[in-house]
């Protein structure tokens, strides 16, 4: 016997974005619909809508629902079924039919790769609607695309979601539509576009605070010499890899002080409006992950969940997790995408992967709002890359062909190589060694601005920052940002003042010691933010819209990977404002 039809009454009601894709959905009834929509903005609900419409009006008698691992497949199946949509999450390719028992099946990506055969056959049988969920997955290797070209092409209706960044490269995604832009590069082209701007405008996603950590760090070369190098300096793309994977190291005092003032911040939420709040570290590899969660038990007295594999066993622990009041997990890969835990409130980027893709993921794992006023706070390493992708969040970035591949940071093929054996050493390992690292919080970013002057761990400086209230509008994190930033900066001309009543005069005036790059672009950071935010109080335009548009007059990247005259420029230009 068929399962019911599912009821369209018993559906949650929809969000304005959701309301307005389904419309459009509606009215254009083509085979191919894209909606692109930041994570935490309720893509699930709107595909299972769409699919109860058409199930309902009789266009499909079947869903098929791809996924990018087994855990999805779950979530996506229970999340159908508190809505009327049976969906099995247990099929396999040897089972060729589904069970009538069911509307349809989940499938993953590499499920449908290794049989494109089976699934065609099943989508042939019925009038399908095939959801393609995180549709990017498709390009991650010729073999899932065209598996999931050949598999589909017959269905009825074709609904492709996802949250993230496309990146660029080569291979075209299936069913996706491309259009040819001025430079010559084709660029996917989305039907519905939700993004994390209009998300946190709507009050539908968390405000994020980037805690950005430099710090000095120690490591010696395999020829032998020592080099040292301080985090969030201008150095070359070796150092900096150099740099960021010593600080990441666990035998040196950087990730301890850092998951100090990570888990103070998550006490500070806690005990102020999110009483269940939840932490996550994301590792590069499964030796730091384990190393990551001894640090978190030395430092807590609590054990923290670690998830290391896309496996059964790890699925059940990120459920049991969820639906715990358990403050940590540390996991490699298994959160980066889809992985719904609304608890958490706090992270720690922790990992060499550096792609726009992944970091948005990560990032994405952090932003579901409950209920207005919550925030999250994700600790980084202070290194540019890292630094100019959480200036801009709020960034919409297509698929573009062709475009040119340039990496940043640290190898990020490092992360699978890891993955694949634990006791491989990869090329970075054996070319230093770790000597040393400390850490001490470099700024605070939020909307595209930093806020702060460089202040060492477990300072009464640091702990303004990380107790800030865990409950606060977009609005307030501006206003309370700012006021730290103003009380930092008096304190220090107070005390540069007072040192200077109390110095004993000197026979002959010192030389001057010319700032390093590093003060003098701090220096310059501060002198800018300062700026914008009294022409923010003079016409009431919010920081991130200040910014941009002294990057439109004077070009140039965000102010944390600008340089000293990019800086120098800007100052003169928002003075003219």
């Amino acid at each position: 016997m068929s399962p019911t039809l599912p009821n369209l009454e018993i559906f949650p009601p929809l969000r304005a974005w959701q309301r307005k894709a389904m419309v459009e959905y509606l009215r254009r009834r083509s085979g191919d619909f894209m909606a692109v929509a930041t994570p935490g903005a309720g893509k699930t609900t709107f595909a299972l809508r769409i699919a109860a419409e058409m199930l309902v009006d009789g266009t499909c008698d079947a869903v098929t629902v791809v996924c990018p691992t087994e855990h999805l497949k779950t979530q996506w199946a229970q999340a159908a079924a508190r809505v009327g949509i049976q969906l099995d999450p247990k099929f396999r390719n040897a089972d060729v039919h589904s069970s009538r028992d069911f509307h349809g099946a989940v499938l993953t990506y590499a499920q449908v790769g290794m049989a494109p055969a089976v699934h065609k056959r099943r989508t042939l049988t019925r009038r399908t609607f095939v959801i393609l969920d995180e549709i990017h997955h498709a390009g991650d290797s010729r073999t899932w695309g065209d598996g999931v070209k050949d598999a589909f092409e017959p269905a009825e209706r074709r609904l492709m979601l996802t949250g993230t960044p496309f990146r660029s490269d080569d291979n075209p995604i299936p069913f996706v539509s491309y259009e040819r832009g001025q430079d010559g590069l084709q660029r996917s082209k989305a039907d519905s576009v939700y993004g994390y701007a209009d998300a946190l405008k709507d009050r539908v996603v968390r405000p994020v605070l980037f805690m950005a950590y430099s710090g000095e760090t120690r490591w010696r070369t395999n020829a032998g010499d020592e080099l040292a190098a301080r985090l969030g300096e201008p150095m070359t793309k070796d150092l900096v890899a150099q740099a960021w994977r010593t600080a990441l190291d666990h035998r040196g005092d950087w990730m301890p002080q850092v998951l100090r003032a990570a888990d103070a911040r998550l006490n500070k939420i806690r005990e102020h409006g999110m009483p269940d709040a939840a932490g996550l570290v994301i590792a590069s590899d499964q030796q730091a992950a384990r190393a990551y969660a001894k640090m978190i038990h030395d430092l807590t007295g609590e054990s923290a969940t670690v998830v290391l594999s896309d496996d059964e066993g790890a699925s059940g622990r990120i459920a049991t997790f969820a639906d715990s009041e358990d403050r940590w997990m540390v996991a490699v890969r298994m959160v980066s995408e889809g992985v719904d835990i609304p608890r958490l409130a706090v992270g720690v980027y922790a990992t060499s992967a550096s792609t726009p893709l992944y970091f948005a993921q990560a990032i994405g794992r952090f932003v579901r709002a409950r209920r207005e006023g919550e925030t999250a706070t994700v600790f980084l390493p202070s290194v540019p890359h890292l630094l100019g992708l959480a200036s801009e969040m709020e960034a919409q970035r297509n698929h573009v062909l062709g475009a040119p591949k340039e990496k940043d940071g640290l190898d990020d093929e490092l992360l699978e190589r890891a993955q694949k054996a634990e006791d491989a050493l990869g090329d970075l390992d054996k070319k230093f060694e770790s000597l040393s690292a400390t850490a001490e919080l470099d700024q605070v970013i939020y909307d595209g601005t930093a806020f702060g002057v460089p202040a060492r761990t477990g300072t009464a400086e640091e702990a303004d920052y990380l107790g800030l209230p865990g409950l606060l509008t977009p609005d307030q994190v501006t206003a309370l940002l700012t006021k730290r930033q103003s009380e930092q900066l008096a304190n220090q001309k107070r005390l540069e003042a007072e040192q200077a009543k109390n110095a004993v005069p000197e026979p002959r005036p010192e030389p001057v010691v010319p700032m390093s790059a590093g003060e003098r672009r701090a220096t310059l950071r501060r002198q800018l933010n300062t700026l914008v935010a009294a022409h923010h109080h003079r016409t009431n335009l919010p920081h991130g819209k200040i910014h941009a548009e002294l990057r439109r007059l004077c070009g140039g990247p965000p102010s944390a990977q600008a340089t000293i005259e990019q800086l120098e420029e800007r100052i003169a230009t928002v003075q003219t404002l």
